[in-house]
């Protein structure tokens, strides 16, 4: 089994906050790129409902991924939750298989 952890993590925005949660999560994409054992940092949107934004992630282990939750980029982010998101986001943690 890969020790590789796949994450999907889904933030819905409260209305009229859509612009400022892209910004936000636009905002931090280099600094987290650049965090140690971080393999896959990409943002989406939803086509179908433009508030809902979906982050794809990959870390090199479980380790790199705690240390993302501590790191500044994620904490200043962790921060505007209630302002920027109508509840806490949605984390899905994936083993890769195939």
């Amino acid at each position: 089994m890969s020790e590789i952890i796949h994450l999907v993590a889904t933030l819905v925005a409260k209305p009229g906050q859509e612009a400022a949660l892209r910004a936000t999560l636009t905002g931090i994409l280099a600094e987290v790129r650049a965090e140690a054992g971080c393999l896959r940092y990409d943002l989406h949107r939803d086509r179908d409902n433009p508030a809902r934004f979906v982050m794809l992630e990959a870390w090199a282990d479980a380790e790199a991924l705690e240390a993302h939750g501590n790191a500044a980029a994620f904490t200043r982010l962790a921060a505007q939750f209630d302002e920027l998101l109508v509840s806490s986001p949605d984390l899905r943690h994936l083993e890769h298989l195939a």
